[in-house]
């Protein structure tokens, strides 16, 4: 297909022109991606980076596990918390993804990469129970 050709398909054509930068050297589109005035894009990049990974947060409740807890009249202490988070850490550390906690007689599915506790069941209810899409099990 020739040039005549292409112009004729593509309305406004004609040669591509780079917008001139004005007198401080920075070109119009480029003015909203410059790094804080002092600072070099390599220096934040390493500020970031050296930047220590937040500590890991207590778990979380769904909604469904609070409702479980409360349907199945299960209370957990602040030892109970603290031990499910042991758990939930050591996974963690294992890289499990979705894990079931067994603590004396309940259980809880986990998720670990969120630090959510989706589900609790009590000794009673884990009779003729399947857990699935579990990829680990800790024994708390």
């Amino acid at each position: 297909m020739a040039m005549d050709e292409l112009r004729s398909l593509q309305p406004n054509s004609g040669p591509i022109q780079r917008p001139e930068p004005s007198g401080d050297g920075v070109r119009p589109q480029d003015s909203g991606s410059r790094a804080p005035e002092g600072q070099a894009f390599d220096v934040v990049l390493r500020e970031q980076l050296l930047q220590a990974p937040p500590a890991p947060q207590g778990v979380r409740f769904s909604t469904h596990a609070q409702q479980r807890l409360q349907q199945r009249d299960i209370t957990l202490g602040d030892e109970d918390v603290a031990k499910i988070n042991s758990a939930v850490d050591r996974a963690q550390e294992k890289g499990a993804k979705e894990s079931l906690i067994l603590m004396d007689d309940m259980a809880f599915v986990v998720s670990i990469k969120n630090r959510v506790v989706i589900t609790a069941v009590d000794q009673p209810s884990m009779k003729q129970n399947v857990f699935t899409n579990i990829d680990s099990v800790v024994i708390a």
